[in-house]
């Protein structure tokens, strides 16, 4: 069987997705990113390796998302790797249809919102320093008060008066939450607010300015919280649509878009002929002519779970910008550098 392999890398989670040539998601994976992005990778693929069966998978494209995308690239021998707005859009596009405006994408550690015209991005956000419009301060508060976190969009439905909870950052929520407790408010009110904070800080911020119209997709792990699904209903006045893969939309975007590259006809420069008296011959001058055939994949196999990667950084002194130089190790050979404004170390 041949398949595309997208790969999201997050501050919180790194998903892989396996689509088949006929669009359809074979196997899905979710998996914590602990600060270990190259584990959390060689993890996946060795989840992969054990399930599907490496002696019966063709991966025939591969393509990296998130803030780790460029070391997930250099690890598997991506053949593309995009931004995570291009990548959850295309997920969109393609498994929902054009006709979606809205895009809320909420995360571990951060957020961003996409508006759709046509089928195309015309405007995103993507939230900066503060982390109270994302999953990371449900977590926080969900490990403190001992409630598993898949608990609390459950409770918050329960509540028919939510606690007022400040929404302005994660330090005040998570103190305005531990005080509402203390001072006798029910803990499913408690919850409920904390869900409307999350929604506020999220849309005073992130979708501040916005044309948000529906229809309305919501992905992202947040969004398995129903909580703050009915909470961002109430606060948009629409319906909340939440796809069948919400939590790892943006690896499903970069099989769609490993698929498009790998499908791509490959062009090569070819010498321009005009006839004479019969004859073909050549002025000198090239043009990019389609041969028709497909890309051959990047990616380095199943097997990489057995390698062994590595970073390392180091400041460049070559001029004032002191870059800080990312290197990539496999084994003990130097793959790949990052980080450099002039391209110095990078090409």
């Amino acid at each position: 069987m041949s398949y595309y392999l997208g790969i999201d890398v997050g501050s919180i989670s790194t998903n892989l997705v396996l689509m088949d040539e006929d669009y359809q998601i074979i196997h899905q994976i979710y998996l914590r990113t602990e600060g270990q992005p190259i584990k959390a990778v060689k993890n996946g693929l060795l989840e992969i390796r054990d399930k599907v069966g490496i002696d019966s998978i063709d991966i025939l494209g591969v393509g990296t998302t998130g803030s780790g995308r460029e070391l997930a690239g250099v690890v598997v021998g991506a053949d593309i790797v995009k931004d995570e707005i291009t990548a959850h859009a295309v997920a969109t596009i393609e498994t929902i249809g054009k006709d979606v405006r809205t895009i809320v994408e909420i995360g571990g550690q951060d957020s961003k919102i996409i508006i759709l015209q046509d089928g195309i991005p015309v405007d995103f956000a993507m939230n900066t320093v503060c982390a109270a419009g994302t999953g990371s301060m449900l977590d926080n508060i969900a490990g403190r008060i001992g409630i598993p976190i898949e608990e609390l969009g459950p409770r918050a439905l329960q509540s028919s008066e939510p606690a007022d909870i400040a929404a302005r950052c994660a330090v005040f929520g998570e103190s305005d939450f531990i005080h509402a407790l203390q001072v006798g408010i029910p803990m499913n009110d408690v919850i409920a607010g904390l869900c409307h904070a999350l929604v506020r800080n999220y849309l005073n911020n992130v979708g501040k300015g916005k044309d948000i119209q529906p229809p309305v997709v919501f992905q992202g792990g947040v969004s398995e919280n129903v909580g703050v699904i009915r909470a961002l209903e109430r606060a948009l006045g629409y319906e909340i649509f939440v796809p069948e893969h919400n939590t790892v939309m943006g690896a499903v975007g970069m099989c769609y878009l490993s698929k498009r590259y790998i499908e791509m006809p490959v062009q090569e420069k070819v010498p321009v002929t005009v006839p004479a008296e019969g004859r073909r011959t050549s002025d000198g001058r090239t043009s990019a002519v389609a041969l028709g055939t497909i890309r051959k994949t990047s990616f380095g196999g199943l097997n990489l779970v057995d390698i062994e990667f590595a970073t390392k950084t180091f400041k460049c002194d070559g001029c004032a910008n002191t870059c800080r130089v990312v290197r990539a190790y496999k084994e003990k050979d130097i793959v790949a550098s990052w980080g450099d404004r002039c391209g110095k170390w990078s090409t």
